[in-house]
């Protein structure tokens, strides 16, 4: 009864203060450190004018994660996507061109867009000529802020697909800068809202070293492959950090340590997708890996009694195949909740028996799937919150050892991201081992020209099911 109560309380007064933000200052004296000794980008070469019509369809090169998992042999055809036209001033050529000349400070680079073919045009007056110029870099550049600069293939085992490309299309953007003459406006609304990017530009305007200033960049950008609204609630994950926070109306209401994939193939790939069920007391599907891979389900077969006391059920089908399902327990493998958030990876969020691995420093443990610290916490939060679900009846369910499935009403969007260089548990700017060795394609990627976008919307690596939680 005891337990109970305390239970209530706790979920009753979970809407605890954001955690304060460090000032610039202190932010700045906190990081980065250098960690990508490895990840030197090579000199920058000169940059050369782009074709102003679409280039031909690039075919997409297969490549290979710093696991070895190699992707698709029959690799898809992406195509760059034609830019729009519309009729420019001068006096907005002249705006789009002194944004383009200032756009260090969101950490990108002015050659990429013309800067000087653009000013010559200016010069020539308006006209075919100063429209088709001006509206193909405004497109770049309004791209590169709103989706990113990297080029997919750099972004390794990016699943995310950022929304932001269909809410505001090129056509749109292009129409509304030239319409209401108001072309830094416009693009100045693309940059990224969550707070971490507005640190990180000011942790650019005052970093010196090159490194520094590449890891910064790089990390500004990771935030441009995520959709600019997060939403009022949703949970985000840091990989590198291996924390998972909890936010309602943009503040972090809940911060938890978090057990993630170990490097390799079982690395955690980024996602964006949505809690669709919180479910008390889980069972646990064993995978075929460990069913028939480790003889698990023979062994079970073999001794119902063993089944009984380890809290497992073996079934042999009727092609022979035998499917073995953990029952709801403590020592069940997914702990007592799970987050059901239905993707291609089969990845989800859990509870686990070994609680006292959250202890350790270095978390990256997992097959793939997220543990998190106090899960129970966070199960009936999310209950509470997304399910409108009464907290009595939230101890209940946990309480009662049944298998019990908590369908969400209100969406609970959950991101899997990938940062180096984000603010710590304690509001500070720090970085974080680069542990799956993501920073160097995105940092080798800014060193070389501008790739055209193509119609590409994630990785096209193989997926892999991680379904294995232990």
């Amino acid at each position: 009864m005891i337990y109970r109560a305390s239970l209530s309380g706790m979920l009753c007064t979970a809407a605890i203060g954001w955690a304060a933000l460090g000032t610039p200052a202190a932010a700045a004296q906190q990081g980065p450190i250098d960690l990508t000794a490895a990840a030197k980008p090579a000199p920058k070469p000169t940059p050369t004018a782009k074709p102003t019509t679409a280039a031909p369809a690039q075919t997409a090169t297969p490549t290979t994660t710093p696991a070895g998992t190699a992707t698709p042999a029959a690799v898809p055809v992406f195509q760059p996507v034609a830019p729009p036209l519309a009729h420019w001033t001068v006096a907005d050529a002249q705006a789009l061109l002194a944004a383009i000349k200032g756009i260090r400070s969101e950490g990108l680079t002015p050659a990429d867009y013309e800067p000087a073919a653009l000013a010559a045009q200016i010069t020539k007056g308006e006209g075919d000529d100063l429209d088709t110029l001006a509206s193909r870099l405004f497109v770049w550049l309004a791209e590169d802020l709103r989706d990113g600069r990297t080029p997919m293939p750099a972004r390794i085992q990016w699943f995310a697909v950022d929304p932001d490309q269909d809410l505001h299309p090129n056509a749109q953007l292009l129409a509304q800068a030239t319409e209401t003459h108001d072309v830094p406006g416009v693009l100045a609304s693309l940059n990224p809202t969550h707070p971490d990017y507005a640190l990180l530009k000011d942790m650019l305007s005052k970093a010196k070293d090159p490194r520094q200033i590449a890891m910064i960049k790089a990390n500004m950008d990771r935030w441009r492959w995520l959709a600019r609204d997060m939403g009022l609630q949703y949970l985000i994950i840091n990989v590198p950090e291996q924390e998972l926070r909890l936010t309602v109306n943009n503040k972090i209401i809940r911060t938890y340590r978090a057990i993630v994939g170990k490097p390799g193939k079982t690395a955690t790939p980024q996602l964006a997708e949505q809690v669709k069920n919180v479910v008390f007391n889980p069972t646990w599907t064993v995978p075929q890996s460990i069913v028939v891979g480790e003889g698990l389900g023979q062994k079970l077969i073999a001794s119902p009694a063993l089944a009984k006391r380890q809290g497992y059920v073996a079934t042999k089908n009727a092609d022979g195949t035998i499917t073995v399902v953990q029952q709801p327990g403590d020592t069940n493998s997914l702990g007592r909740v799970k987050l059901d958030m239905p993707n291609e990876h089969a990845i989800y969020i859990h509870d686990t028996p070994n609680r006292n691995l959250f202890a350790l420093p270095a978390r990256a443990l997992s097959h793939g799937c997220i543990r998190a610290e106090r899960a129970t916490e966070l199960a009936m939060t999310m209950a509470i919150l997304g399910a409108d679900l009464p907290p009595e009846t939230a101890v209940e369910y946990n309480l009662s050892g049944k298998y019990t499935k908590v369908p969400m009403t209100k969406p609970w969007a959950v991101y899997i991201t990938y940062f180096t260089v984000a603010r710590d548990v304690n509001g500070l700017m720090r970085s974080f081992p680069d542990i799956y060795l993501r920073d160097a394609p995105v940092i080798a990627s800014f060193a070389k020209p501008r790739e055209l976008h193509t119609d590409q919307r994630k990785s096209n690596e193989a997926i892999i099911k991680l379904d294995n939680p232990l």
